[in-house]
């Protein structure tokens, strides 16, 4: 029995998993393109340039694409929280719980209040009213943003509450402590930033795609396209030291608070002074060592500590019961560690081309803008899933083990939900991240259409199939 409610257990955790890997895409990409469109719309208003009404024009109809995909795929998780995952709403409900609450009355009502008006009231309310809605809405998605991970980073390091003794469950002592505990600053600058870089990445591919295509049709072009390209160049320039600079930051952080999470990320074993940085290796849980190892001397207590002399946390420091799996998380944060190098190298790169005026024609360039499209959002998966397993075998880390949060679930059960999610998930976001697909393949065009109630259902026609427009236009007679 014990067997197959393990593999039960495994199966619900792979289930948020897949449901969070998929969501969490969404919203980083809704919060740097609000974000985007804030300052495109901003540039317009200042300057009166119509090259930035044009790109708002672009950029707000892959907006409402994208955010309309983060609202479905975030109703899930709430449903997985009372099905797969009971026991912790009900323990850790009066914290969690309200936090989420929060989310919901500040943050989605105000994009929710907001969001026709940006889409739809261009011609309708003023243009400084209008711009007022779009900043609302990427205030809106920022408040989500800030809420979310203060539910999240308290169960990483939980402040603010005590146990009630008779029923077990997490009661509030201390909201500003919940709220503010100590991993949220950090993880909230991390995010941040990384979906500002992710959707960087996103508008600079687009413009380098468009770009290549006009010099293969022997066209120039445009000045939407040469003006988004570059100033996603700007933002990949600026953003990507600051991220790995916050990125540092946490990382001392998770020492503090975390340090078994900092011993399986490294691969180390021993705790010890002047520590080696493993480069490459893997580690075996079972024999507690870390094979094939390629090491840099001192490095690591140089990273983890800022000093030579720094002193390294091993997993042998902790109940084998409470270490996280070391194999995952080593090469999860070192897939976002080179993806983040590598976008701080492009965004180098990117300034040095500016500076000899080749930004626009290095074709090489463009290429590699073009392969590095997916490169935020991978990173950003990385790293959560070096955050999230690196926090097992807790839910909240230190007090709630993930074996006793799960519901009682079956097996059969949660296989054939398992199962019916990947499917449902590959045939509805795999038609939304086609039609998203096809929407970046236009390139931006100077006159821009507006984004329109009207604009939207001839979009929404041309994905129909003819029989069904047809039949549509016949019932409607």
């Amino acid at each position: 029995m014990q067997p197959a409610h393990d593999i039960a257990l495994l199966l619900a955790r792979f289930q948020f998993a897949f449901t969070v890997g998929v969501h969490i895409i969404f919203p980083a990409f809704s919060i740097g393109l609000a974000a985007y469109l804030a300052v495109l719309e901003g540039c317009w208003l200042k300057t009166g340039r119509s090259v930035f009404l044009d790109l708002y024009r672009y950029w707000i109809k892959v907006f409402s694409i994208v955010f309309g995909m983060g609202v479905v795929s975030g109703l899930v998780m709430s449903y997985e929280f009372g099905t797969n995952w009971s026991v912790f709403s009900q323990k850790a409900g009066p914290i969690t719980g309200v936090l989420l609450s929060y989310e919901v009355m500040t943050a989605f009502f105000l994009e929710a209040g907001f969001l026709g008006i940006m889409l739809f009231g261009m011609n309708k309310v003023g243009r400084k009213l209008h711009f007022a809605a779009t900043c609302c809405v990427s205030v809106g998605t920022l408040i989500s943003m800030t809420w979310i991970l203060s539910s999240n980073s308290w169960m990483q390091t939980p402040r603010g509450y005590m146990i009630d003794p008779a029923t077990g469950r997490f009661m509030p002592a201390d909201w500003l402590a919940i709220i503010f505990n100590p991993s949220f600053p950090f993880r909230l600058v991390h995010m941040g930033l990384a979906a500002f870089l992710s959707v960087a990445f996103i508008v600079g591919a687009t413009g380098a795609w468009h770009m290549l295509k006009a010099r293969r049709e022997g066209k120039t072009a445009t000045a939407p396209v040469r003006t988004m390209f570059s100033m996603a160049m700007w933002m990949a320039a600026i953003v990507a030291p600051l991220q790995i600079m916050a990125g540092d930051a946490h990382g001392l952080n998770t020492l503090k608070y975390q340090p078994a999470k900092i011993a399986a990320m490294e691969g180390d074993w021993d705790s010890t002074a002047r520590a080696p940085e493993l480069l490459f290796g893997i580690p075996n849980m079972k024999t507690e060592h870390t094979d094939y190892a390629v090491k840099v001397p001192l490095l690591g207590s140089l990273i983890l500590t800022h000093s030579l002399e720094g002193k390294v946390p091993g997993l042998k420091d902790f109940p084998r019961d409470q270490r996280p799996p070391s194999q995952v998380i080593f090469f999860s944060f070192r897939i976002m560690v080179a993806l983040g190098v590598l976008m701080m190298l492009v965004g180098f790169w990117s300034l040095w081309l500016r500076r000899t005026r080749t930004l626009f024609t290095n074709a090489v360039f463009h290429r590699v803008a073009v392969c590095m499209a997916p490169a935020g959002f991978l990173a950003l998966l990385c790293g959560w899933v070096t955050t999230e397993v690196g926090r097992q075998p807790w839910t909240v880390y230190g007090l709630l083990r993930t074996s006793q949060s799960v519901s009682p679930i079956m097996l059969p059960s949660m296989a054939v939900t398992m199962t019916a999610f990947v499917v449902v998930y590959v045939i509805v976001f795999g038609s939304g991240i086609g039609i998203l697909v096809r929407q970046l393949g236009h390139a931006p065009q100077e006159g821009e259409q507006e984004t329109s109630s009207a604009n939207a259902s001839d979009i929404l026609a041309e994905r129909m199939h003819p029989e069904v427009i047809e039949s549509t236009s016949g019932k409607g007679a």
